[in-house]
């Protein structure tokens, strides 16, 4: 058996990353959890260029969920003011480096500011190809789902949606320009994708791994895409469409 090794074959086109373990790499270090939170948008740029470096061509990050809105309301509000900071500092930047920005989930519960700054960046940038990031952002899987079928309900008023097909729903749902991830990794030790592209998903390979956030560099991605080239993808079948068993074929 040949061993697998990072080529255009074995690098998935979209990866998706819970980004978890921010509060506690500030806590380990006596710091303030906004430290934190800060430390690991700055992860951010490094993970784009390293993504792009390897031939990634969509990269999808769980910045916001819409159970955040949960925690305590200084938290919240610092997250929306590095939300916000992120954006005008980052933007400029990655649109000159080729980087297509989408921001995807609930935009309603963001002041007029941040979703002004949202539509701005995501004009600006609309044009590029290098690699597209998308910003999840008071997002959930599962308000996903439900805002399609409603959009596809307002789209289609006719019809009784018992006739609604996977085909016909594919449009509405927030990622309907990306292929599905074929990598999730998780980070910071917890082994659940927490409401997180629950119908994109279906298929995709989950990677969990201690390393928080802040923590995740080009190396721990590395790990991941050796641990991706490893995976049998069968979709349900029993023919292996992976990535290793090309490399063994070869």
């Amino acid at each position: 058996m040949h061993q697998a090794s990072l080529t255009t074959t074995t690098v998935p086109q979209h990866i998706a990353v819970i980004m978890d373990g921010n509060r506690r790499w500030a806590r380990q270090r006596g710091l303030p959890k906004a430290i934190g939170h800060a430390s690991g948008a700055k992860r951010v740029r490094s993970l784009v260029e390293a993504c792009s470096a390897r031939g990634v061509r969509w990269l999808t990050l769980f910045a916001f969920s819409t159970e955040n809105w949960k925690r305590p309301a200084e938290e919240v509000t610092s997250l929306m003011g590095l939300f916000l900071l992120y954006l005008q500092k980052e933007a400029s930047d990655m649109h000159k480096k080729g980087v297509r920005l989408k921001i995807i989930g609930d935009r309603s519960a963001f002041d007029a500011r941040l979703q002004a700054l949202m539509a701005n960046v995501e004009a600006m940038t609309a044009d590029n190809s290098t690699i597209t990031l998308t910003i999840a952002a008071n997002y959930g899987g599962r308000w996903d789902m439900l805002q399609a079928v409603q959009a596809w309900q307002a789209a289609q008023p006719q019809p009784p949606v018992n006739v609604l097909t996977e085909d016909a729903l594919q449009p509405y749902l927030s990622l309907a320009d990306a292929p599905d991830p074929e990598l999730l990794i998780r980070t910071g030790g917890e082994s659940r994708i927490s409401n997180f592209m629950l119908w994109q998903s279906a298929y995709t390979e989950l990677y969990f791994t201690d390393a928080l956030w802040p923590d995740f560099n080009s190396g721990s991605l590395d790990q991941a895409l050796a641990w991706y080239a490893q995976r049998d993808r069968r979709f349900g079948g029993a023919n292996a469409t992976s990535p290793i068993s090309e490399l063994a074929a070869g």
